[in-house]
């Protein structure tokens, strides 16, 4: 079942259930999807790659307006952003803990023999593509460092 197909069920039962956040979410992510099936260059269909990074993008999307009105204090308009990133996660796939990315990160590192933070580019070449849509590209960024460091 496609992404597109998985949103129009869940979107039903939000109707339904006259789950107000739910709905947001859900209608953001079919408009993201209406909107990269209708770009230029555009194939009829979505790749499972092309679904995750637009899922992505909407939860960062989320995290970081929840993260900006958190700073400012507007816990008010913090908590719905929060909250349909937690509906929009529903989608992606599980994701993986700190030590998970840690310890994949350290396989990579040494398929690749990387020893300075000079290879990092070639470490997070890899390290994203075998850990796309399973973690976060800032937070696997961040151990790459570390252990390069």
């Amino acid at each position: 079942m496609s992404l597109q197909a998985k949103v129009m069920e869940e979107l039903k039962e939000a109707m339904k259930a006259k789950n107000t956040v739910a709905l947001e979410s859900l209608r953001a992510i079919k408009s993201a999807i209406l909107l990269a099936k209708t770009e230029a260059g555009a194939t009829e269909e979505l790749t499972e790659a092309d679904e995750l990074k637009l899922l992505q993008k909407l939860v960062k999307q989320r995290k970081d307006s929840a993260a900006l009105y958190s700073q400012q204090g507007r816990e008010d308009l913090a908590q719905p952003e929060l909250a349909q990133m937690a509906v929009i996660e529903k989608f992606l796939p599980k994701q993986l803990t700190e030590e998970e990315i840690t310890a994949a990160v350290k396989g990579f590192i040494a398929d690749v023999g990387a020893t300075s933070a000079k290879d990092m580019g070639k470490v997070m070449g890899v390290a994203s593509k075998a850990l796309a849509g399973k973690a976060d590209g800032k937070l696997i960024s961040e151990i790459v460092k570390k252990l390069l460091a």
